[in-house]
């Protein structure tokens, strides 16, 4: 992973969702999903609610599908990405049809998909195009030679320490270079360092040597196994992936000279130098203990090593516009062997994921044009303002935070900002160059492209209206230093959303998602920020214990969860987004009452209002994945997977019992002093 343009963000999680586009929606009278917005037919009613919801609510939906071969995991995130795919698709091959102008979005946007689809050319290149790179890293002499590779805007490399742009968490108004521990091939360092994943371990080792011996390598063998021992000592340095949540931690804003002072064995200069870098006189460090271990490995390991670590980064960061060979060797073992994924996914569907990370913004205006409604945008802003009131009203009634800490809670809710649908105004792509057949080369001045977008940051007020996901999306995001929520328009879909679905569904569903992004704002990190992003404490010294106590209580419940068979769900790596889950349903279930302003629900189909609600929530968790994938997941992701954002949340909450008739002896069954309200 190469950090270099991360920003403090909660998302909704990656997974992702199912039926027609919201088009389809708005044209009739009727839901997308009959009768009412929910899959009655989906439901496994065998299972009782009380012992597995997650199963009642879709389990003969999960008995029906399966993971396709191309994918690690399969639901309705899944199906309404695979949606916004053919959608990216359709626009990205009518612009290359167009013959733009140069310099033209649709110019760069047809170019860039066409290149990527060039397999035959980029067979016919061979590793010419790769080949600058590759002697670059081959002439390293030096230590200081090989950070300015690491840190080069167009050196697609990793590295035991990354750096990135990001908005000063104590101070909104600006940016601030970071740096963070990285170089890792693995998802986590657990697999380096836990026995018990010795054999991918041993996996990736030979996906080395094999990748090596591509480039003629003779040595390959040795090198890898030289590069695998490389990796596991920088693992041995990383801070766990839990204790990297803690902001309290994780905010070190340092002077460059002390920095230098901290951890003198990196060669600085010549890291900040090569990043363009050089004239900023501080720096954030994420894993302030790290760095000086980081930086004296870095010193003791020989440059020869280096130059094998570097080469095989580059080649495999750039494998899917390198010949075939290469790109199913990196497939082999990062699709297969770790994920589980049987078929590499079609190279069009990869090509758009390429576009998308390229020239997101560019297709966001045609996407939106074709698949947004103006009224869905209208329908949000409702569901938002009633779960801002749903919200208020249970602030308001905590009995275990002060007047005073309630004070500032609510303000910082009414300060929340809500993004919806698409950006205010659209990012520019003037200066990046795409040009026909140079799959690699496009690659590569994108990366050069958005380093120089984001250190043009640097010395500016921070610019509020940016996004940091594309309409395209299907996801959503809460930015705890804006004090912002945001949905992009591929998220505001059936079954998420649908202007004609019974509002109960609308609200255990996308209100669910707007209950959680809002809900990232008072989890365990995003409420150390204030109303203007400002992280710090606002908190009485009692209701800081409090809150930490509830929290424990949720993390406690969740490390009881076994997905698979001895692996726990890691309590303190979720709560966060167990805290947004669980208060963003308690809210969401609010804003739906507020929004029957007094009556009451109507029962459709003998289905009671809170049980829509409930069965609204469940659907858009309908899902399968692999066990690789799970697993991945467990050790690496903060978000629980989906069974348990189902029936982990719901168990905590009075309404579901009375809805389903939920009585002890369930397996879910909590009692009342057990289940844990926090908002």
């Amino acid at each position: 992973m190469n950090p270099r343009h991360l920003i403090c963000l909660a998302a909704l999680g990656a997974l992702a969702a199912c039926g027609p586009s919201q088009t389809s929606s708005a044209s009739s009278d009727k839901p997308v999903i009959p009768p009412w917005g929910f899959d009655l037919e989906g439901r496994d009613t065998a299972v009782k609610p009380g012992d597995d919801f997650f199963r009642y609510a879709g389990g003969a939906w999960m008995q029906k599908n399966q993971i396709p071969d191309d994918r690690t995991r399969w639901g309705v995130f899944d199906k309404l990405r695979a949606e916004a795919e053919e959608d990216v698709r359709v626009i990205a091959e009518e612009a290359a049809k167009q013959n733009m102008a140069p310099g033209t979005n649709e110019q760069k946007i047809g170019d860039y998909f066409n290149a990527f689809m060039d397999v035959d050319g980029i067979e016919k290149q061979g590793l010419a195009p790769a080949k600058p790179g590759l002697d670059k890293i081959a002439a390293a002499k030096t230590h200081e030679d090989i950070a300015a590779i690491i840190h080069a805007p167009d050196m697609t490399v990793d590295g035991p320490v990354a750096l990135y742009i990001s908005l000063d968490e104590k101070n909104p108004d600006r940016y601030v270079v970071n740096l963070t521990q990285s170089g890792l091939s693995l998802p986590d360092r657990e697999y380096y360092l836990n026995k018990q994943y010795a054999e991918i371990v041993g996996q990736f080792r030979d996906h080395v040597e094999r990748m090596l011996t591509l480039t003629g390598d003779t040595n390959a063998k040795a090198n890898a196994r030289t590069l695998v021992a490389l990796e596991t000592a920088i693992a041995q340095k990383h801070w766990e992936v839990a204790k990297r949540r803690d902001r309290d931690l994780t905010y070190n804003l340092l002077s460059v000279d002390d920095l230098k002072k901290r951890a003198p064995a990196y060669p600085w200069d010549a890291a900040m130098a090569s990043g363009k870098l050089s004239a900023q006189k501080e720096i954030n460090v994420n894993e302030l203990t790290a760095m000086p271990a980081l930086a004296n490995l870095f010193k003791t390991t020989p440059v020869v090593t280096w130059r094998t670590y570097l080469t095989y980064h580059y080649l495999n960061s750039n494998a899917s516009v390198l010949p075939k060979a290469f790109d199913d060797e990196s497939f082999a073992f990062y699709g297969k062997t770790l994920n589980g994924q049987p078929v590499q996914r079609d190279r069009w569907k990869r090509a758009v994921t390429a576009l998308n990370g390229a020239l997101g913004e560019a297709v966001g205006p045609a996407y939106v044009e074709k698949h947004f409604p103006p009224e869905a945008k209208a329908k949000m802003d409702e569901l938002v303002e009633n779960l801002r009131k749903g919200y208020e009203k249970n602030i308001k009634a905590l009995t275990w935070m002060s007047e005073d800490t309630k004070t500032v809670a609510l303000e910082k809710l009414a300060a929340f900002r809500p993004k919806i649908g698409y950006p205010s105004k659209w990012r520019s792509y003037q200066g990046l160059e795409v040009k026909p057949g140079q799959a690699f080369a496009n690659r590569e001045r994108s990366t050069a492209f958005e380093w120089q977008y984001e250190i043009d940051k640097l010395g500016k007020p921070s610019d509020r209206e940016i996004w940091h996901m594309t309409p395209q999306t299907v996801n959503a995001y809460y930015n705890s230093t804006f004090n912002e929520i945001v949905f992009p328009a591929a998220i505001l879909q059936s079954p998420f959303f649908d202007l004609n679905a019974d509002p109960a569904v609308n609200y255990g569903a996308i209100g669910g998602v707007i209950g959680h992004e809002m809900g990232h704002g008072f989890d365990d990190q995003g409420a150390k920020s204030d109303a203007k992003g400002v992280l710090r404490n606002w908190w009485k010294k009692e209701d800081e214990t409090a809150f930490k106590t509830l929290a424990a209580g949720l993390a406690g419940q969740y490390a009881l969860f076994e997905p698979l068979p001895g692996l726990k769900i890691n309590g303190q790596l979720t709560l966060g987004e167990n805290i947004g889950d669980l208060g963003g349903l308690t809210v969401a279930r609010e804003g739906y009452l507020i929004s029957l302003g007094g009556k009451s629900a109507p029962v459709l189909d003998g289905v009671t209002g809170d049980q829509r609600f409930f069965f609204g929530w469940a659907q858009v968790w309908r899902s399968l994945i692999r066990d690789a994938a799970l697993r991945n997941q467990i050790l690496s992701q903060p978000h629980s997977p989906a069974e348990y954002r189902v029936n982990g949340v719901v168990r905590n909450m009075d309404a579901w019992y009375d809805a389903f008739g939920v009585k002890e002896g369930d397996k879910l069954y909590l009692p009342p002093e057990k289940r844990v309200k926090i908002w």
